[in-house]
């Protein structure tokens, strides 16, 4: 299938998104609420979402939609748009800019495109499973050939022993070079474009994974659950050069 039309719409969608975004960065006025999970949320995450919305009911009404603040609609359609406005809102609300908007594109339940957009910086990371650029220059996984001169990302170390194993977790740290908290979707477009090898998530809900998929598989990166299988269907997520990541998983679940 050409995803060409697509990926410039997924675009379009995170320029207008970022446009709601970027003036309220940095802002000690904006007021931060609390979700029923425990998880901050802003105006700037809702109407980013709203404005998503509008555009993708505008240009495709018989598509669905699920996103992160209002949920899923058209939930039984061919193609349907997960969004989340701001993956990172920990980050946001703290004038820190690694987070940014993820969109992914499924068709049937299989992600075709993602993109990860991070509006103060200006990148923008797009997959379609072959090919990924970023700010429209073709980007791959480097090709680190041994965890002892490898990167890893993890977005925060907190609660990671309640959803996976701990002990496996911290020999990989024990293995490796360098261990990063750059995480949310920013670690994921590092991985992506080369500047690091392995980003990990111990859970994630759909919004937060489906478009990676897309941008890691694109850039020649290997991209599963914890467990090493399936990430559309799993609640975890390990993305890494393919030369590590087996090893990588081997160790996570030791």
């Amino acid at each position: 299938m050409d995803t060409a039309v697509f990926e410039s719409f997924a675009v379009e969608l995170a320029d207008a998104a970022g446009e709601i975004i970027r003036p309220l960065f940095g802002d000690p006025s904006l007021k931060v609420d609390t979700k029923s999970d425990a998880t901050p949320v802003t105006e700037a995450d809702r109407n980013a979402e709203i404005r998503i919305r509008e555009m993708i009911r505008a240009r495709y009404p018989d598509h669905g939609i699920q996103g992160e603040e209002f949920g899923m609609e058209n939930d039984d359609a061919e193609f349907v748009w997960v969004i989340d406005p701001i993956d990172g809102t920990k980050s946001f609300i703290t004038g820190c800019p690694l987070f940014g908007t993820l969109i992914a594109l499924l068709h049937r339940g299989t992600p075709l495109v993602g993109l990860i957009h991070q509006p103060i910086i200006g990148q923008t990371c797009l997959g379609n499973g072959t090919t990924t650029t970023l700010n429209g220059k073709p980007v791959r996984v480097r090709h680190t050939s041994t965890l002892a001169a490898a990167t890893l990302l993890l977005t925060d170390f907190v609660n990671l022993g309640k959803y996976q194993n701990q002990t496996g977790f911290d020999r990989l740290v024990s293995e490796v070079a360098l261990t990063r908290t750059w995480g949310d979707c920013y670690g994921y477009l590092l991985v992506a474009s080369g500047f690091a090898d392995i980003m990990l998530d111990p859970v994630v809900k759909d919004w937060d994974k489906l478009a990676l998929i897309p941008v890691v598989r694109g850039a020649g990166g290997t991209i599963t659950d914890w467990q090493g299988n399936d990430p559309v269907t799993g609640t975890s997520i390990v993305a890494a050069s393919p030369g590590l990541h087996a090893e990588a998983i081997r160790i996570l679940n030791t």
